[in-house]
């Protein structure tokens, strides 16, 4: 391990374990001036780059019929926290083609659960 690993190491933070296809609520923290709130983007996660401290994952929602993607580092402090909601069965790391569907067509089937 290098000096510029050793050095992130200390920066990471403990994130639930993201997959392409997981619906997940971040919620972020926004600043207006002095004042600080947390604002939710709920949407599907579409891509992941691991990169160490340098990951970051791509979450898409449609808002008002206009497709709304945001990039997020993965080990922000700006990041509250991290909910994951559904989870969908997919076969590629990379969901780049929801982009250019629309309504039921961008709909991904829901994983199995396990009876039990």
């Amino acid at each position: 391990m290098n000096v510029i690993e050793s050095i992130e190491q200390t920066h990471l933070q403990e994130r639930p374990d993201l997959r392409p296809g997981v619906t997940v609520r971040v919620h972020v923290k926004i600043r207006e001036g002095e004042k600080e709130r947390i604002q939710v983007f709920e949407g599907v996660v579409i891509g992941i780059r691991r990169a160490g401290a340098r990951s970051t994952f791509t979450v898409r929602k449609v808002s008002f019929g206009q497709g709304v993607e945001r990039i997020f580092p993965m080990h922000s402090p700006s990041i509250d926290k991290v909910e994951i909601g559904r989870a969908a069965r997919v076969r590629r790391s990379k969901l780049y083609f929801l982009r250019k569907l629309r309504g039921r067509a961008a709909r991904l089937r829901e994983k199995r659960r396990s009876a039990g």
